[in-house]
């Protein structure tokens, strides 16, 4: 971490070393008056020493002791910063249909449970502080995840999720009952469910306003969403005598009754015809469903001012040695 500097403007003193080293060079050329000999020959004849050529050291000590007093003066500090945290955070559970008509290929180039769980998958890893669950569902439901703070266990809960780990059928109602559930014990302000479907209820024992209900006595929030286009959709299918081939298939939404659920809880109802309208879905929820993040910020620094003066001390007591033994000038 790099300094900062509790009175800066003595850093202006740094200005004065160019000035002082033009002066001793100035100085330095200037013939002085010293001891007459009447022939300087013998004198010229000395040989020049290793110390002779490192005679200017001593400007080079004082101005790097004049450098690091102003420095000492400018109260250089290293700190450290220390941050509370504290999170009035959101739960949230996804409610994701597995039912056979998510493979309907509306949502081009894929289908529809594909693009759903890359877009899930974009929205989890965009979450911060808040606890996230998984619950899958078709003819009945399971919990993929509770709710965790490990976005990376998450996901990869999430990819693993696909066709055929439960029985067929659309069970809405005991899709929300059981994301629900996952939030029965949950202490968060706020408690949120999202479902996510393309069909109507057609299968479990619970409705699915018997489960809104159940929600809304337990302060959960629903938003729900109704994916996918009307009519005749393409779907892979697996023919025991061709193989895998495209067929058209008649798809039917219960928009009524999803929007009865979210209006019920307090959430709000979305369609999504097409991946970009999921993902701007998804958007205007993370927006909706925001953490409250409260931040105190602790700081605790280190002076530096006496370490520099010592240093300076240092170099200049090393001047006056120098000066007066190796370097000593004869008057």
């Amino acid at each position: 971490m790099w300094p900062t500097f509790n009175s800066p403007w003595f850093l202006l003193g740094l200005l004065l070393i160019p000035l002082l080293l033009w002066r001793y060079i100035r100085l330095s050329g200037r013939k002085e008056a010293g001891i007459r000999f009447p022939s300087l020959g013998i004198i010229k004849r000395i040989p020049k020493g290793t110390f002779y050529h490192l005679r200017h050291s001593l400007i080079a000590l004082r101005l790097a002791a004049i450098a690091f007093i102003v420095i000492a003066l400018a109260r250089p500090q290293y700190g450290e910063s220390l941050e509370e945290v504290t999170t009035s955070g959101v739960d949230i559970v996804l409610i994701l249909d597995v039912s056979t008509s998510m493979k309907v290929m509306d949502f081009k180039p894929k289908n529809r449970l594909v693009v759903a769980k890359q877009i899930l998958e974009d929205f989890i890893l965009g979450r911060r502080h808040d606890r996230i669950g998984l619950v899958v569902f078709a003819g009945k439901s399971y919990t993929q995840s509770p709710l965790t703070l490990d976005y990376g266990i998450l996901v990869q809960f999430l990819r693993s999720v696909d066709f055929g780990i439960v029985e067929d059928g659309t069970a809405i109602g005991t899709g929300i009952l059981n994301g629900v559930n996952r939030l029965k014990s949950s202490d968060a302000k706020s408690k949120v469910a999202v479902l996510l479907t393309d069909g109507e209820n057609n299968a479990g024992e619970v409705s699915p306003m018997m489960a809104a209900r159940a929600a809304k006595a337990m302060g959960v929030k629903v938003h729900t969403i109704g994916v996918g286009k009307d009519g005749d959709q393409p779907m892979e299918i697996d023919d025991p005598v061709f193989g895998k081939r495209i067929v058209s298939v008649p798809t039917k939404m219960n928009e009524e009754e999803l929007l009865e659920i979210a209006t019920l809880t307090g959430g709000q109802y979305y369609r999504a015809q097409d991946p970009e309208a999921l993902r701007n879905i998804f958007a205007a929820i993370d927006e909706l469903e925001k953490t409250e993040i409260h931040t105190t910020t602790y700081n605790r620094y280190h002076e530096l001012f006496y370490n520099l003066l010592l240093v300076a001390l240092g170099l200049l007591f090393a001047e006056i040695i120098l000066a007066n033994t190796r370097f000593m000038k004869i008057p």
